[in-house]
């Protein structure tokens, strides 16, 4: 038998955002949650520390971290975060007014534009409302939170979500992207998505292939240090962000990098992770995709600083061939100068005077 309820408290109403329940309750507190729908319910008016405290049987300092809380998560403006720490600090009852993200805001104002380094930055915007009742992508985002720890941000699932809609990426393969980079320590999500990108343009298409990929990754870190010279020890953290920078974000294959290596101890003479970056920012900025690439702008880098040189050589040349135009035609120049001096003496008189 069916039962049926009735709402005895149906006098009003505070609308709840779904994106509120579908990402953000579930990792938060009992005790942020009161804060959260208190703040909601009053959002038109100015409330102090001391009045939701009372209103929640919270402590002051308990409301303090609740608000804080809920301003990293991106659920609260900045500004109130801040207005409530003053409060707090300084006058316990000094009023704030909540100011809350617009659901849009939350679930991505439906659209977002991708970073302007997202190779799909022009690729049809993301539909985050939608994505929000995707059980593949909510099961991906709490995943994430685990992994992580931490409640993730608007921006964060934003670019999960630009990988997952607009990147193609399969829940899976993102899964394993953010376990890979917990693993090595790599938390943040601009970081994963660099790797992404660079899995992306290399034609990653799932699991199998990311992990050899990984292999690959690790079998190139102990290339580079063997032609850096270093074969001896394993990349310091720096060493390991510039080869990470060089794979996953330049997208340069293991030999490429390699040969910069090489040239870096040629013509520097000591292993320079510095100097090898400079040079394949050079080749990234000239478009360099293979050997083939390399020596064709060796070979026109070599032209113009001959014809630099030739240019500098025929300058100097001109300034000197005066002097010698006078001993190709038989003149004496030192006698031509005493020549004029003495004609200067005649014409003035014995003492150069008229």
């Amino acid at each position: 038998m069916g039962i049926g309820f009735k709402n005895r408290l149906a006098v009003g109403a505070t609308p709840v955002p779904d994106v509120f329940i579908d990402t953000y309750m579930a990792g938060a507190s009992g005790e942020y949650v009161k804060v959260y729908l208190y703040l909601l319910r009053h959002q038109q008016e100015e409330v102090s520390i001391g009045q939701i405290a009372d209103a929640l049987n919270h402590t002051e300092a308990d409301v303090q971290r609740a608000l804080a809380y809920w301003q990293r998560a991106g659920v609260l403006g900045t500004e109130v975060g801040e207005e409530a720490q003053r409060s707090f600090q300084e006058t316990p009852g000094q009023q704030i007014s909540p100011v809350f993200a617009s659901t849009e805001s939350l679930a991505g104002a439906g659209s977002f534009a991708p970073s302007a380094k997202t190779a799909a930055r022009e690729a049809a915007a993301c539909d985050m409302s939608r994505l929000t009742s995707d059980e593949s992508f909510k099961q991906l985002i709490y995943i994430a939170q685990q992994y992580l720890n931490k409640l993730l941000t608007p921006t964060d699932c934003q670019i999960l979500g630009n990988l997952y809609s607009n990147l193609g990426f399969s829940g899976e393969l993102l899964e394993y992207l953010i376990e890979y980079c917990v693993q090595n320590h790599h938390t943040s999500l601009r970081y994963m998505e660099k790797v992404a990108l660079g899995w992306h343009k290399r034609g990653i298409k799932d699991v199998e292939q990311a992990k050899a990929s990984g292999r690959g990754y690790t079998k190139g870190s102990f290339a580079v240090m063997r032609a850096m010279g270093l074969s001896d020890r394993s990349p310091a953290e720096v060493e390991s962000e510039f080869i990470e920078k060089w794979f996953w974000e330049y997208g340069f294959t293991r030999e490429l990098i390699v040969e910069a290596c090489s040239r870096t101890i040629r013509q520097i003479h000591k292993p320079s992770f510095d100097y090898a970056d400079k040079i394949l920012r050079d080749w990234k900025n000239a478009g360099v995709k293979s050997f083939r690439d390399v020596s064709e702008l060796d070979k026109k880098r070599k032209e113009e600083g001959g014809a630099k040189r030739r240019q500098a050589s025929a300058g100097s040349s001109r300034s000197s061939n005066r002097f010698h135009n006078l001993e190709e035609h038989g003149y004496d120049y030192d006698e031509m100068v005493w020549s004029m001096i003495n004609g200067a003496q005649k014409t003035g008189g014995d003492d150069g005077t008229q």
